[in-house]
């Protein structure tokens, strides 16, 4: 019988483990998700295209900036850098199709700021094909945060 409690204790515990991993991992996404929201609410409120364009652009570097940075870190697993290598290469391809690079015609003044939407979908379907440890996760929002 006391073999029994034990058990049950450790495998309640370990249920306990994976809740709260999961919340973790669904508030670090929401985190993201209002990172890239906030951007484009930027977008959407700025006045002339260069502003709208300057904005996206420092977006983009600043999270090219950041992917390198915790790709970087010691203890980043090798699953995590590639998830941060695949998205890093989708910001890359979002920046050369707004600026109109590597083959891109540069995204039109008047379609901004549905290119800051697209981004933002883009992104938020990338986030449920590419998995990144909780951990990873709150280091690049962090990271984005203070930047």
């Amino acid at each position: 019988m006391k073999k029994f409690k034990t058990f049950g204790s450790l495998v309640l515990l370990l249920i306990g483990f994976q809740l709260s991993a999961y919340a973790q991992g669904n508030d670090a996404t929401a985190k993201f998700k209002k990172y890239i929201n906030n951007v484009v609410q930027k977008v959407e409120k700025a006045e002339s295209p260069d502003q709208k364009r300057n904005i996206l652009n420092n977006s983009f570097d600043n999270m090219i900036d950041t992917f390198d940075k915790v790709s970087a870190m010691k203890g980043v697993s090798g699953d995590d850098k590639a998830a941060i290598e695949k998205l890093k290469s989708t910001i890359v391809e979002k920046k050369n199709e707004l600026n109109g690079k590597n083959g891109f015609a540069a995204v039109k003044n008047n379609r901004l700021n549905s290119f800051a939407n697209y981004v933002q979908q883009d992104l938020e379907q990338a986030d449920e094909t590419i998995t990144i440890s909780v951990t990873v996760l709150l280091l690049i929002i962090i990271i984005l945060l203070l930047l």
